[in-house]
């Protein structure tokens, strides 16, 4: 079913055909050698009745004929239907002129000349044609609107698809996390559970915005790592700076705290004395800066080895900001660091 913007397109398409026609005709009449001898409403009645009768069998042909023609194909059967009442048409158009112009005096022999009786009769076809041309043309815009609209539902789908599989990820870490603290009757568990309870609301109900403030992302990112340092027992030292106007800047939700994620689990352990992390987030103009630092585990490490949850950021990056990023990530004997810059509104 066509939407409302696409049918008004339509409709103003043929708007302009019929307005750009009537004109064009009203003019070549006043250039006519019998426009001194006529008054002027007696050539806009002429411009009038004829764009009139071309839009009646235009019209007749457009939306019965000629799709009766796309559904079934049988050319024969399409202009026998046709073929009577153009004819009428055309004839009735023919007798309205001699009427209006000569009021079938007889004086205007050019009127009841074979010639133009054949200039009316292929002007008529001519314009039946055209208008039928308009409906090929309604059909490519119905595909290519019905296109974009299944890639639009295609690409939300496949963001939804993505973010959900952010959330079973968060939840299993944070309720192995609570389950540390209260195996360990850690004190500060209510806090823990507070904090949770903020990220679970800002998971359920803020990202299934398209955006959102940075801000809410940014505390979203400082309860993960205050949940993590909990867990680390405060060990290992972890930094998170901010510069710039972050108040007025929005972001795709819950797209930065991926590469952080990756950070912790790629990158310390309690076990580990020398792990560290760095997270620097700025913005300057449009323009957002993020970098993730991080040390890594003994052992063996490869890019491919920070999983599937990175391959899932890229892919909601080129999503959600198509041309207007930039994902670059270095491994080194030591140490891990992603850099991320978006344009942002």
């Amino acid at each position: 079913m066509p939407n409302p913007i696409f049918k008004r397109r339509i409709f103003f398409l043929h708007a302009c055909f019929w307005a750009l026609y009537f004109s064009f005709f009203l003019y070549q009449l006043s250039l006519s050698r019998f426009a001194e001898e006529r008054s002027l409403w007696l050539l806009l009645m002429d411009a009038l009745t004829h764009t009139l009768a071309m839009m009646s069998i235009s019209y007749l042909n457009y939306f019965v004929f000629f799709e009766r023609f796309l559904k079934h194909r049988r050319i024969w059967q399409y202009l026998l239907e046709l073929a009577l009442p153009f004819t009428i048409v055309w004839y009735g158009t023919l007798e309205m002129k001699r009427w209006l112009i000569d009021g079938y005096s007889g004086q205007i022999k050019f009127l009841y000349d074979t010639r133009f009786m054949t200039h009316m009769f292929v002007s008529t076809l001519f314009i039946v044609a055209f208008v039928a041309m308009l409906k090929f043309v309604e059909h490519w815009l119905e595909l290519e609107n019905r296109r974009k609209e299944l890639e639009h539902e295609t690409l939300t789908a496949e963001l939804r698809f993505l973010k959900a599989q952010i959330n079973p990820h968060f939840l299993f870490n944070t309720l192995n996390n609570l389950y540390y603290l209260a195996y360990t009757q850690a004190p500060n568990t209510p806090d823990i559970i507070a904090k949770l309870s903020e990220m679970m609301r800002y998971m359920i109900y803020d990202s299934n915005h398209a955006t959102v403030p940075l801000r809410r992302e940014i505390d979203y990112m400082e309860n993960y790592i205050s949940l993590e340092k909990m867990r680390l027992n405060n060990q290992i030292p972890i930094e998170f700076s901010i510069n710039g106007d972050v108040e007025q800047v929005h972001v795709t939700p819950l797209i930065l705290i991926t590469f952080l994620e990756n950070a912790f689990k790629h990158g310390v352990s309690a076990n580990n004395p020398n792990a560290w992390i760095k997270v620097n987030l700025s913005v300057q103009g449009k323009q957002l800066h993020y970098e993730v630092a991080n040390s890594l585990l003994e052992g063996p490490q490869t890019l491919e080895s920070t999983g599937i949850g990175l391959q899932n950021a890229q892919r909601r990056l080129e999503l959600s900001y198509p041309d207007r990023f930039r994902l670059d990530s270095q491994l080194l004997d030591k140490e891990y660091r992603v850099r991320l810059q978006l344009e942002v509104a």
